[in-house]
């Protein structure tokens, strides 16, 4: 049913997709799927990037890949049916580009219960619900 699953990871807060992980992980088991985790650090605007020390994008990047690395080796799948994806950018953006190349067919993402923000400004879960290219699982946090 999902061949393709893909997790969005949020790198400031890798601890929160641990329930979405592991659903996925469940699914890819159940459907012979491949799972793809996707990680977006901000893009760092030039002016501010002049305050930052340098090479503070690419350490963020790098660190990042490896945070991804670690969560796709503990998961109990073979190595072959996970893959990692860094990318750098507006979150909902990139989630849903990233989705839409890499053919997935199930996004699964955790999310925080909505507040009163979320209802004037959004979110990027609501945003990835509405404009995904694949069904979309939403775990609210319990």
């Amino acid at each position: 049913m999902f061949s393709k699953i893909m997790v969005p990871i949020d790198p400031a807060e890798p601890a929160f997709s641990q329930e979405a992980l592991s659903k996925a992980a469940q699914l890819a088991r159940d459907y012979a799927g491949k799972l793809h985790l996707v990680a977006i650090c901000a893009e760092v605007q030039r002016f501010v990037a002049s305050q930052l020390p340098e090479g503070f994008q690419d350490k963020e990047i790098t660190e990042t890949r490896g945070m991804l690395n670690r969560l796709a080796e503990s998961l109990d799948l073979p190595a072959g049916d996970v893959s990692t994806e860094v990318r750098v950018g507006p979150v909902d953006n990139e989630v849903l580009d990233a989705a839409k190349q890499n053919g997935a067919d199930l996004i699964v993402m955790a999310s925080h219960k909505p507040g009163l923000s979320t209802y004037f400004v959004g979110s990027h879960g609501a945003h990835v619900v509405r404009h995904a290219p694949c069904s979309v699982m939403v775990l609210r946090e319990t």
